[in-house]
């Protein structure tokens, strides 16, 4: 069992990936003295202020809250350095963290990174990997520095990625996988005798932060490329097409394994079926099965649903554009 004097933690952290590691770090041995969490925005389709998950859970656990505007202002750093923290923890707190973050807790800050490091750095890591079609994924504990997600690391745990699996699917269990990992190397760090190796920095991948217009649909692309931007893409911003200048918002699909028809001189992006629970599409090396589809402003229906109160053909084209 590893041994050590308990640390004093300021946890950085604000959505819903970062609650299993708070949680887990609220049940250890080592105090949360403060958290820093991103201020309060508006939310949801009423865009309505509301406290983000992590703030909430940290008011209910009595935990001291900061929430700066600004990093660098000087009442946020007084307010941090009275906490005196010996150990920064990040998960998904959403802003670059300076140099005089870095080096306010005696042992630095440590981050729980939803991917196998070097590859995927940066904002959308489990999004990339699904949208990319990988078959592994994983969580990794590494020390922050200046450089995006280019410390080295002290751990690291996989999982696989299913055929059919969506980006928050995948992020939800790495937020669990990655919260106990990250307890362990708090333990190491405690007893001094965490190991930390260095990022082959020539393997290094970047995952760039997610743009609503990633979600047009090329339907010249392979069934699959379609159907893992799909999902790498869900819960946002979800991947759209257009049908006679209506955006359609295409929440769910399946490969099709039957043949529905000979699509060898048929154009990418037209229906081929439209009836009951079938809404296939052509693609540049076969069909796409849609399951689950939503028109602009509307709620997510079933195909079945859906073609009951929009007319769709076969012969009808799925485009980029309006």
């Amino acid at each position: 069992m590893v041994a050590g004097a308990s640390l004093r933690i300021v946890f950085f952290g604000t959505p819903e990936f970062a609650l299993p590691t708070l949680d887990a770090l609220l049940e250890s041995r080592h105090p949360v003295v403060g958290v820093v969490t991103q201020p309060d925005r508006p939310r949801g389709r009423g865009q309505k202020t509301s406290d983000a998950p992590v703030k909430s859970r940290a008011m209910a656990a009595g935990v001291p809250i900061l929430q700066p505007e600004r990093i660098k202002d000087a009442p946020f750093m007084d307010a941090l350095a009275a906490l005196r923290a010996d150990l920064g923890v990040v998960a998904a707190y959403g802003k670059i963290l300076t140099d005089a973050v870095l080096a306010m807790p005696r042992l630095g800050m440590i981050n729980v990174h939803a991917s196998l490091l070097p590859r995927h750095r940066g904002a959308a890591p489990v999004h990339r990997a699904v949208i990319e079609g990988e078959l592994e994924t994983g969580v990794t504990i590494m020390r922050v520095v200046k450089a995006l997600d280019a410390g080295p690391m002290l751990a690291a745990a996989r999982r696989p990625i299913g055929p059919d699996e969506t980006s928050d699917e995948v992020e939800r269990d790495l937020a669990r996988l990655g919260a106990p990992l990250l307890v362990s190397c708090v333990d190491q760090l405690a007893a001094g005798c965490a190991t930390e190796t260095p990022q082959d920095d020539a393997s290094a991948t970047y995952a760039h932060r997610l743009k609503k217009e990633d979600g047009v649909i090329d339907w010249s692309l392979p069934a699959a490329r379609v159907h893992n931007l799909v999902r790498g893409l869900h819960p946002w911003p979800h991947a759209f097409t257009f049908v006679s200048g209506t955006r359609l918002i295409v929440r769910r699909t399946e490969k099709v394994s039957e043949k529905v028809s000979d699509t060898s001189d048929t154009l990418s992006g037209t229906i081929l079926l439209a009836a009951g629970d079938d809404l296939v599409v052509a693609t540049g090396d076969g069909a796409l099965r849609i399951r689950e589809i939503q028109a602009e402003g509307r709620r997510p229906m079933t195909v079945r649903e859906f073609l009951a109160g929009h007319r769709l053909v076969p012969g009808d084209r799925c485009t980029a554009a309006p």
